[in-house]
């Protein structure tokens, strides 16, 4: 094992060495509920908005939560360091950044790491146990790692999903994606710069305040701040004479919304004088939901599983009928509902096809297509094996059905650099305004 210099010495801090994780009986260190209330569980962030509402939540249920934002060469130095360099890209940066988070700070003793598992058969899963493995290796083998799943890979975590717990989450995932959505419509276009962040983060308050006294998850408050957050963006003032390339942005999960993953891609974009769209994570949530059903009666698995997946989905989808139907109200386009965004797919990639985003990426291109979003840049981390296959598979067969579609895939990995990715994005936002009617107006 490698001793860490930073590590300040405990006498009574179990040291865990690479042999001990050998042995079968080993078991190692958890988070229980009695630790919560002087633990800081530290979480890798990844979208912004959504993780800003998320921690206030977690923090406000009895927990101190922590989103990690240190950036940098470190971060992917300490990754290599400690995982494989064929390890997928974001698994690299999720572990190198724990690791760089950790050798700053002095408080290993009351530390929690919290990493999101989905279960299925990406390599995502696995990334629990690459960090514990590569945490021994680093010298911070004593420090709890904590899965968030929903697949019982591990059950005996300190973190309760209470039911409180999970309506205001899935709140917040509402009013995160509506935030986002609303952010991105008008951040290229405002007269007064910085003002849609502003408003943005000034509804991330005004939620976290509505949760703080027991309010806002209800159908009828969401249903309320939803149509408020469209009329307040609406109202924003916005200048839409000049028409501006529009971009969307698919891929794997991690790197398609974390601007540690994708150099940050939506900055750069709005810097070129371009309007960028990503995908909400309601449709990645809704793909997970409809793989269950698929799971059934595709391949036979549990009927009971896949009716508790058509009740959520249910209840999903009344909560996005809530987000397109205030925007219709407004100048804005909105999103597909989910349901059509699945079955543009079909002739394209089978729905048997979910490993990874699967048939999502397909999706998600093809929505952003008719919704007029023909600039896609899908963004394939290295080692991604479904992203290459799902994204740059499909990418001649939807050129033929959108002869207007100019696509293009950037790799991310540590050996790509900054500005190669950033040279081929000009030359596909140079071909995106060639395009361009100049005489007409952009459709917001």
């Amino acid at each position: 094992m490698q001793e860490n210099n930073n590590l300040n010495a405990n006498p009574n801090r179990r040291i865990i060495h690479e042999n001990d994780i050998e042995d079968e009986s080993f078991e190692f260190p958890k988070f229980t509920q009695e630790m919560r209330k002087d633990y800081t569980i530290l979480i890798p962030n990844m979208l912004d908005i959504h993780m800003s509402l998320f921690e206030g939540i977690l923090n406000m249920s009895g927990y101190h939560v922590e989103i990690m934002h240190n950036e940098g060469p470190e971060v992917v130095t300490e990754g290599l360091k400690y995982v494989h360099n064929d390890t997928c890209y974001p698994a690299l940066l999720v572990i190198g950044q724990f690791i760089d988070n950790l050798n700053h700070r002095n408080d290993h003793d009351k530390l929690v790491l919290l990493i999101t598992q989905t279960g299925g058969g990406c390599r995502a899963s696995n990334y629990l146990h690459l960090l514990r493995k590569a945490l021994v290796k680093a010298g911070y083998g004593f420090i709890p790692v904590v899965s968030l799943n929903a697949s019982n890979l591990e059950k005996d975590s300190g973190i309760q999903l209470t039911r409180k717990l999970i309506f205001r989450v899935a709140a917040a995932m509402t009013y995160g994606d509506m935030l986002m959505y609303t952010y991105n419509k008008t951040r290229s276009y405002e007269v007064n710069k910085g003002q849609a962040k502003e408003l943005t983060y000034k509804w991330v308050d005004k939620l976290l305040d509505q949760f703080r006294n027991n309010k806002g998850t209800s159908y009828h408050d969401l249903k309320k701040n939803i149509n408020a957050i469209a009329r307040d963006f609406d109202n924003l003032e916005i200048d839409d004479s000049h028409q501006k390339p529009k971009v969307g942005v698919v891929g794997e999960i991690y790197i398609k919304y974390a601007g540690l993953g994708n150099n940050h891609l939506e900055e750069f974009l709005v810097s070129q004088d371009a309007e960028v769209m990503v995908p909400g994570l309601y449709g990645f949530v809704l793909y997970t939901l409809y793989n269950g059903i698929y799971d059934n009666l595709l391949y036979g698995r549990s009927k009971k599983s896949a009716i508790i997946d058509k009740l959520l989905i249910w209840y999903l989808r009344r909560r996005e009928a809530l987000m397109i139907k205030a925007l219709k109200k407004t100048k804005f386009t909105p999103m597909n509902y989910f349901r059509r965004t699945k079955d543009l797919s079909e002739g394209v990639l089978d729905h048997g096809v979910k490993m990874g985003e699967g048939w999502l990426l397909t999706a998600e291109m093809m929505e952003l297509v008719e919704i007029g979003y023909p600039n896609i840049i899908c963004a394939q981390p290295f080692g991604c094996l479904p992203n290459h296959i799902c994204g740059k598979g499909v990418m001649k067969k939807i050129r033929t059905l959108h002869p207007d579609a100019n696509i293009i895939a950037i790799d991310y990995d540590p050996s790509a650099t900054k500005v190669n990715q950033e040279n081929r994005i000009k030359l596909m936002l140079a071909i995106a305004r060639e395009r361009l009617d100049k005489n007409g107006k952009a459709d917001l």
